[in-house]
């Protein structure tokens, strides 16, 4: 897993990372609101993709929703849109505060399929320090490669005439990781050394893992489940793929007498096709009233689907080990 320090972004690509905390009780009406803001941006030029992310453990009630664009300009004119603008002041009761946002231009987003926590840092820097800051952020990027799981940073400086503030974006393999370099003494200490650079700043997590296997609803743009309930849902429809496979297709492919690296190959291209467009969407349906963040609410709901799971899981293993016994 390679580290990127990146400084000047490249590509024509711009996001914008919107966070917003929303009134309590309000969370049903919120999602009916972003489904109509998601609806809405798709008729814009240039329009690629959205994320929602619901608060996470110690974020309260706030959501994250990044939105993505071809080019700055195309992001911009939906940013400056009558519809956008409108929707805002239809949101209004429902935040509580007003929503950030930053803008990002270029960059190189991880792929889909690598699992990936991300920091995004907004930063008021000090008029005239901004060597100063770009400085400080090498040494802030030195002491985070020393840290587990870093996995890369990229600097990205102010639009013109839409943000001023710089944004500072890095991630890590795991929660845990991005959390014990945010606590961390030597992050502290660079913050202190920092203030003389900056006025401020600001931080929200974007995460996701396995986000390609989990979706609901037409829109496949809801949120995804947590991370424990998507490894979880991925064992239960994973190990029955792998011990049919092997029962079957390894059988055959042994008899062939094919090397066991080809084997291993063609058997993992089986069980990928198979959990993407078979059992994944399935299991999706069945377990939507715990996987789908919108409708698991309640601890009982937590605790049921976990459970449900689990004896998914016996089940299977007793069912291939009485099956399997020589």
């Amino acid at each position: 897993m390679g580290v990127s320090a990146i400084r000047a972004p490249t590509g024509d690509g711009a996001t914008v990372v919107t966070s917003q905390k929303v009134r309590d009780g309000r969370a049903d009406d919120y999602e009916r609101w972003q489904e109509r803001t998601n609806h809405a941006v798709r008729a814009f030029d240039g329009f690629e993709g959205t994320e929602i992310y619901p608060p996470g453990a110690g974020e309260e009630r706030e959501w994250v929703v990044v939105f993505r664009f071809s080019r700055i300009d195309l992001l911009t004119a939906w940013l400056e849109s009558g519809e956008r603008q409108e929707l805002l002041a239809q949101g209004r009761p429902l935040f509580d505060g007003t929503p950030t946002q930053e803008v990002l231009v270029g960059g190189t987003p991880p792929p889909p399929d690598e699992e990936a926590v991300t920091a995004v840092i907004s930063h008021e820097v000090r008029p005239g320090r901004e060597e100063d800051f770009m400085r400080w952020q090498d040494k802030a990027l030195k002491a985070q490669e020393k840290y587990p799981g870093f996995m890369g940073t990229e600097l990205f400086k102010p639009v013109e005439g839409i943000q001023d503030n710089w944004v500072v974006v890095f991630r890590f393999d795991t929660h845990e990781h991005l959390d014990e370099w945010l606590a961390s003494g030597a992050r502290e200490k660079l913050l202190e050394e920092g203030r003389d650079y900056f006025y401020s700043y600001d931080v929200r997590k974007v995460e996701s893992a396995f986000s390609g296997w989990f979706r609901f609803g037409e829109d496949a743009d809801e949120a995804v489940p947590p991370s424990w309930k998507q490894a979880m849902t991925v064992v239960l429809a994973l190990y029955p793929t792998v011990m049919v496979l092997n029962l079957t297709v390894g059988f055959e492919l042994d008899e062939l007498g094919l090397p066991g690296y080809i084997g291993l190959f063609i058997g993992n291209m089986l069980s990928v096709s198979i959990l993407t467009w078979l059992l994944m969407p399935l299991v999706n349906r069945v377990l939507a009233f715990w996987l789908a963040p919108s409708r698991a609410r309640s601890v009982r709901t937590h605790v049921a689907g976990a459970a449900l799971v689990m004896l998914c899981w016996g089940l299977c293993i007793l069912i291939f080990g009485l099956t399997t016994t020589d």
